[in-house]
């Protein structure tokens, strides 16, 4: 059905891939440690986001630009390490804002601030999986094994099954969101702890930020 052989196949091996720790589950698990479930689910979201990114670039084609030349790939490898890092350095950096508003137009800009927070939480984890040049190639070796090659219209078939990888991930990922925030929620209500949580996942991320920027086409 629409050019797709074995889907069955393919969903058994997405699930298998998505649980397999990688970039994305850490950067979930982190910013769901040290931030909390809220932080967490939106940054599910945005990896979410990054994959149907990548599902439009593979099924229009444009991930081929990556598989084929050096220099595009490493141009976007080097602007996701720098991304990652940026992001770590800023947690590292970052000081910590009350928990507790002392009267009502405090609590407004903490909701303000809140809701800026999570938009940047989503964003990052767009920017974050969009700019892993790892993740389009994956998709150009893994996606055609499960395409037939006489099918017309391909673009379709990688759209089908690029939905149905973020589908699986995006189940995955909110468990993962979900453990790992229930996990360290009594961490947090400490603000110390809080405060070591946030530097460790800055290190964590330029961790990942200098992993990427290792990586090979």
């Amino acid at each position: 059905m629409f050019g797709i052989e074995n889907y069955l196949g393919f969903i058994l091996a997405a699930i298998l891939l998505n649980v397999t720790p990688g970039t994305d589950s850490m950067y979930i698990i982190t910013r769901s440690m040290s931030q909390g479930q809220t932080a967490g689910f939106y940054s599910v979201l945005g990896i979410t986001s990054g994959i149907l990114v990548h599902t439009l670039l593979a099924a229009f084609g444009l991930s081929v630009l990556l598989a084929s030349s050096p220099l595009a790939f490493t141009l976007v490898k080097y602007i996701g390490a720098s991304y990652l890092c940026y992001l770590g350095f800023k947690m590292l950096t970052s000081k910590q804002t009350p928990l507790l508003a002392s009267n009502a137009h405090d609590e407004k800009k903490m909701a303000t601030a809140q809701s800026l927070d999570r938009w940047q939480i989503y964003k990052q984890g767009v920017i974050t999986n969009t700019f892993n040049p790892k993740v389009a190639l994956f998709f150009l070796a893994f996606f055609p094994q499960f395409i037939n090659p006489s099918y017309t219209n391909s673009m379709l078939s990688f759209l089908i099954l690029g939905l149905t990888f973020a589908t699986t991930g995006f189940i995955w990922c909110s468990c993962l969101a979900l453990l790992a925030s229930k996990f360290s929620e009594n961490l947090r209500k400490n603000p110390t702890i809080e405060v070591i949580l946030n530097r460790i996942s800055g290190v964590i991320f330029i961790g990942m930020g200098i992993k990427l920027l290792t990586e090979k086409g």
